[in-house]
């Protein structure tokens, strides 16, 4: 994420900061090499202060391009993937550089490596540019995440919201989606109450708590 404390939320296509960057993904690839975590989200940062996003964006996507040129060098060595995020500047972060699918999507056709992938989460989509079925359709073959958080609150997913997750979760299984959804949503109270929903789901879909197929047992 680069230093908090001056203002930054990750480094890949800020010009300039390229030695930091490489810096801070290699302490990430020992973490995660540490923890076994196969995924490292490659945060691409915000645009600098006083300047102005259109004026700044060549510059930007110049930077992106060859940060994650090397981050897939490095990646590989690994047999890690590398993730993009779009983040909303609507609403979560107005000067965050990487905003929507379509931009990553872009990115990541120029960049033209299989182990950098699109980090889809679905709060920051809807906020952005909504359309989720035709997105996730559309992206899958690039998704190596998914993230969630209903809209606007960002709370858990069977808070009051715009989203409809049981539809989305089936889309997701219709589609053939195998990897992690990951819950990033601030819950309205403690954790393990705010977990209701999910067991409740599994309940909807004939599962026993933990996921496991009554029919099974």
């Amino acid at each position: 994420p680069g230093d908090p404390e001056a203002g930054e939320l990750g480094l890949a296509a800020v010009p300039g900061r390229q030695a930091a960057f490489r810096q801070g993904l290699e302490a990430a690839v020992r973490y995660a090499r540490a923890v076994g975590c196969p995924r490292i989200h490659v945060m691409a940062g915000r645009v600098p202060l006083g300047t102005d996003r259109a004026a700044v964006a060549g510059e930007m996507e110049t930077t992106f391009i060859e940060n994650l040129k090397y981050a897939a060098d490095l990646l590989s060595q690994e047999d890690m993937i590398g993730l993009l995020e779009p983040i909303n500047n609507r609403i979560t972060d107005p000067r965050y550089y990487l905003n929507t699918p379509h931009q990553a999507a872009a990115i990541l056709e120029k960049v033209g490596r299989p182990n950098l992938k699109l980090q889809m989460d679905l709060f920051h989509c809807q906020i952005m540019d909504g359309n989720l079925s035709h997105n996730l359709e559309t992206y899958f073959p690039l998704i190596g995440h998914i993230q969630i958080a209903q809209v606007p609150g960002r709370h858990e997913p069977d808070s009051p919201g715009e989203l409809n997750f049981p539809y989305i979760f089936e889309l997701l299984e219709s589609l053939g989606y195998t990897g992690y959804v990951g819950c990033e949503y601030a819950p309205k109270g403690d954790t393990l109450q705010g977990l209701g929903w999910l067991r409740s789901y599994w309940e909807s879909r004939g599962l026993q708590h933990g996921g496991t197929s009554k029919a099974a047992k």
